[in-house]
């Protein structure tokens, strides 16, 4: 492992995310951690939490690792510097990767400077069993995301569908996971990662407003030639974010620091 006094973590954004992987880091962790924000704490600062004034900045720190916890035009600006620069990057906007474009791109950049874009699992499990499954090259998934209709208010007042949704479901969406993370970037970007463990073509994606559930509900089903499985999963909605679950952030400090375990899981 490496000495105390060299364990660094960077983190790209301090919203609600963001803030609660800082406190998590400094809290449970012995991890430096320096922020990349455009408004910096002024107070209620962890310690061992520093902030970096811009990218360069954050880069001549020389992180071991970094995660993004801003948005998906964070990722696309910051995140491809970040890996050409050997840094290893934990990115919670994986919905970035529905660009064709963006996703050759980091592909290249890994490539060339050796460092890795890390998926983490965010709000659902299963991703080992799914990548498993796919290796047979017959599989079909379905994730849907259930959430209460208070994390979609906007969504159902553009489409009149609110007073709906007070005794029903409402099936917002239902398509591909490229197009389910083009829609909603900031609340889609589970579908992505179960799309990248099981093939894009292979992955359906429901969005589902629904007053029968309380927490932010996450259903994936599996069928295929190595076997079926059903996976749900009940996740507490973040107290700054309901569209967001808690267990966000805590997967990408887990998923960060793996990096230190000498034994991988």
């Amino acid at each position: 492992m490496v000495a105390s006094d060299m364990r660094r973590i960077g983190l790209i954004g301090y919203g609600a995310a963001g803030r609660s992987c800082a406190a998590l880091l400094a809290a449970k962790t012995d991890c430096r951690v320096m922020v990349l924000t455009r408004r910096p704490a002024a107070a209620g600062i962890p310690e061992r939490v520093a902030f970096a004034a811009d990218l360069d900045a954050l880069i001549a720190w020389k992180p071991d690792a970094i995660i993004e916890a801003a948005s998906a035009e964070a990722f696309a600006e910051m995140v491809p510097h970040c890996l050409d620069s050997g840094i290893d990057v934990v990115p919670a906007s994986v919905g970035a990767l529905q660009s064709p474009e963006m996703a050759a791109c980091i592909h290249s950049i890994c490539t060339r400077s050796g460092a890795r874009l890390i998926i983490p699992a965010g709000a659902v499990g299963g991703l080992d069993y799914i990548a498993a499954a796919a290796l047979t090259g017959d599989i079909a998934v379905t994730y849907t995301s259930r959430k209460p209709p208070a994390a979609w208010t906007g969504e159902l007042a553009a489409l009149d569908l609110a007073d709906t949704a007070r005794t029903e479901p409402v099936t917002l969406f239902e398509g591909s996971a490229p197009e389910a993370a083009k829609l909603y970037p900031k609340n889609l970007n589970a579908g992505l990662t179960i799309a990248l463990a099981a093939g894009f073509e292979c992955t359906r994606v429901r969005v589902v407003a629904d007053p029968e559930v309380t927490r932010n509900t996450h259903e994936i089903a599996i069928t295929g030639a190595a076997g079926d499985a059903v996976l749900r999963f009940e996740n507490r909605a973040s107290p700054d974010n309901p569209k967001t679950s808690a267990i966000t952030a805590l997967s990408l400090v887990a998923t960060a620091l793996r990096r230190y375990a000498p034994v991988g899981t």
